[in-house]
């Protein structure tokens, strides 16, 4: 992209996005740093809280540039908060985070970015824009595959692709600490966020959801045997292979979660064997390239940190594991890598096995 463009840095008030902002303004790009205010409830972690916004308007006035506050604590609200009560409610497994860049991130801000006349935006994600030939763009992992954020990336529409920058991609997490120590940026030492931002730490999930939904007491059952073992009191909190919380251990074997039925209001728990599938089904698919083809083999990953799974792609929503894996919860998503394992192809929601 040309050096005379004028760029949007998303500052959500960590390192990444600090270095982001400070390295695209010693290239000479037209930079301005833009915070999103996303959640307008209490937040002690991710990047709604007050102290955030100000570590982001702190680092734009040292390297010199702009920033403003984007609120958009409505369409969040509407966008991620209400799918994510939502599908808990349905007894899914969602990720904001996918929807959040999907919606707010790579939509809404974007928007209103070109009608503030900016010509691209960019962010601190660990993951990288490659062209082709033909100069078209395509997203791909990031160099350092430990921080790779591609996954939560793999709802955005193909066509923002054109609009955006991701500096960080060719970077290990240690060299963009070591440039913010360099640039004596404050948030050089700041721990990275690994929390949902509207869930509180004290409180979790199991908080924030009874004040919008009811919580539905379960049988915990045998699946082998059908014995009823135990309760457990929220069935929106479980998810399929889930161990922790399930306190059960069986015939000297670790017990997991293999099948949550709300309608009998029963979790079944059993060894791994009775959790592993051949395929899973998907809906709501968002493609990043023009097309993959039927019976197409591909990479999947079904979370952000999972590991890359071989597989084949299927025109009639479904995908098959070159071997047995653990199923994946409805609601979660499955991003569809090339068999290289670095260009993303798009993503699904799972919805069932």
């Amino acid at each position: 992209m040309s050096r005379s463009l004028k760029i949007a840095v998303g500052m959500s008030g960590g390192v990444d996005s600090s270095v982001t902002a400070a390295l695209l303004k010693q290239e000479g790009y037209d930079v301005a740093g833009v915070t999103l205010k996303l959640w307008g409830g209490q937040s002690d972690s991710g990047c709604c809280s007050v102290s955030d916004v100000e570590d982001a308007r702190f680092v734009a006035k040292k390297i010199g540039i702009n920033h403003h506050v984007w609120g958009f604590v409505e369409e969040f609200e509407e966008k991620v908060v209400a799918p994510y009560v939502e599908s808990h409610a349905r007894n899914e497994t969602p990720n904001p985070c996918v929807e959040c860049n999907r919606h707010l991130k790579f939509d809404l801000m974007l928007q209103r970015a070109k009608r503030l006349g900016f010509d691209a935006i960019a962010t601190g994600h660990y993951a990288r824009i490659i062209t082709d030939e033909n100069k078209k763009r395509y997203l791909a992992r990031s160099a350092d595959t430990k921080k790779d954020q591609s996954y939560v990336l793999s709802g955005i529409s193909k066509d923002v692709l054109e609009m955006c920058l991701f500096p960080l991609g060719d970077f290990e997490k240690s060299k963009v600490r070591q440039i913010a120590t360099e640039l004596d940026l404050l948030t050089a030492n700041k721990p990275d966020s690994q929390d949902v931002c509207f869930i509180l730490a004290t409180g979790g999930r199991k908080e924030f959801l009874s004040k919008k939904i009811p919580l539905n007491k379960a049988q915990i059952v045998d699946d082998g045997t059908d014995e009823i073992l135990g309760e457990i009191e929220a069935m929106e909190l479980v998810t399929l292979g889930q161990r922790r919380e399930i306190g059960i251990s069986r015939y000297g074997q670790r017990q997991y979660v293999v099948n949550v039925n709300p309608k009998s209001q029963q979790v079944r728990i059993g060894p791994l064997e009775r959790l592993l599938v051949d395929e899973i089904r998907f809906g709501d698919e968002n493609l990043l390239i023009d097309s993959i083809t039927d019976k197409q083999k591909i990479i999947v990953q079904v979370s952000a940190h999972g590991k890359p799974i071989k597989a084949t792609y299927l025109k009639e929503g479904k995908i098959l594991f070159d071997s047995s894996q653990r199923k994946v919860a409805p609601g979660q998503i499955v991003a569809f890598y090339d068999t290289d394992n670095v260009r993303v192809l798009g993503s699904a929601t799972v919805v069932s096995h």
